[in-house]
């Protein structure tokens, strides 16, 4: 079953601000809150989904994927969305609940209090952006490109522990190496536990005594990476390339995070793109576009031989059939359309003026249908 909208969820109109998300969230986990509605399972489906929804709208990177891509932009596991690109992280283990309910209870309900009992769980690393420049021709065919970026990753001295070698991080006595500490408060509603982040260890659970000094004891350090990626054929400028696990290491056990590479088209001297077709225009002469020829036009696969009908006007379309762009992940191509432009010709000598001269005196209406008929509107009108 599909989800439902975020903004939805909460009540609250996609322009809501940061105060109004947050107080709409407040109203409705204290309807929802399992504590409040024992045994009832809608309840606690409801109270899932609204922590979800603000755990989206409540952080600014995540929020602004979902406004552009929809669910497909926050949900790994969503389908469809973004051009198939899903997938920026997702969840809500980082929504500080303890600051949410300890402004509606004083104090918060058992396992939300100052910090998320997910702490110390595996956490996925954070995802990466950047923009790779590429050329009209590379859009439309594909290549392969070499890239760099920075990206977080386990200290290879340390192996991520944040201890020097030959020593070993020692579990917390404070928290026995749970990283929290639990507390029971009298609320209006009963008294219930709080659970709180260890503020000796951090929520961590071990104390580092000495650390490694590659990483200062963090685990985490940052390097340049090179890598090929492949700009599949036909990407249109905007688009975006995931990169699976390519984005920062993480936590806990949990994956690296993905990187996410925005395409820029550069723009092309005689093409445009709309879609999966090409437009350009091709100026012809007066006596061409008059008698026909047979002309070259030039197209992305190489230059085409097009027949100009005797007569053409300026302004008339010429398709050619599979000339165009392909279409991601499949053989077929859009077309081009040539847009003729005749060319009225300038700086004309005596003898080509008077050759005109006497060519114009050839020509009745039968020759200017558009040009007669018009002007015979003209005079029905004004008669």
């Amino acid at each position: 079953m599909d989800k439902r909208d975020y903004y939805e969820v909460l009540g609250v109109n996609k322009g809501a601000s940061d105060t109004e998300i947050k107080s709409a969230y407040r109203k409705m986990a204290k309807k929802y809150h399992p504590d409040l509605h024992p045994g009832d399972k809608q309840a606690e489906a409801n109270f899932k989904e609204v922590n979800e929804a603000y755990a989206v709208l409540s952080d600014s990177e995540k929020k602004a994927r979902y406004d552009q891509f929809g669910h497909a932009g926050v949900d790994p596991s969503y389908g469809g969305g973004a051009g198939g690109f899903g997938g920026f992280g997702g969840g809500f283990q980082d929504i500080d609940l303890g600051d949410i309910f300890g402004n509606i209870f004083g104090g918060g309900f058992g396992g939300f209090g100052g910090g998320s009992s997910r702490t110390r769980g595996p956490k996925q690393g954070r995802t990466l952006e950047m923009g790779l420049n590429i050329t009209f021709e590379e859009a439309v065919f594909g290549v392969e490109k070499e890239i760099s970026y920075y990206r977080v990753e386990d200290c290879g001295k340390c192996n991520g522990t944040g201890a020097k070698a030959g020593t070993s991080a020692e579990t917390c006595t404070a928290c026995g190496g749970s990283g929290q500490v639990k507390s029971a408060q009298n609320t209006p509603f009963g008294q219930f536990m709080t659970t709180r982040t260890c503020t000796v260890c951090n929520g961590a659970g071990k104390i580092i005594k000495e650390k490694c000094p590659d990483c200062d004891g963090k685990g985490k350090v940052r390097r340049k990476i090179k890598k090929t990626i492949k700009v599949p054929a036909g990407i249109a400028d905007g688009q975006a390339i995931q990169n699976s696990g390519g984005g920062d290491c993480g936590s806990n056990g949990g994956r690296p995070g993905d990187l996410y590479i925005q395409i820029n088209v550069a723009k092309h001297s005689i093409f445009e793109r709309k879609g999966q077709d090409i437009h350009c225009e091709v100026p012809i002469t007066f006596v061409q576009a008059a008698l026909g020829a047979e002309i070259d036009v030039p197209t992305l696969y190489g230059k085409e031989k097009v027949k100009i009908a005797e007569g053409t006007q300026s302004g008339e379309v010429i398709r050619l059939k599979g000339k165009g762009v392909p279409f991601l992940r499949s053989s077929a191509k859009g077309d081009q359309y040539i847009k003729i432009v005749v060319e009225v010709p300038k700086n004309l000598t005596a003898k080509q003026k008077e050759s005109l001269m006497q060519f114009g005196e050839l020509c009745n209406d039968k020759n200017y249908n558009k040009h007669s008929s018009w002007w015979d509107k003209i005079k029905k009108t004004f008669d």
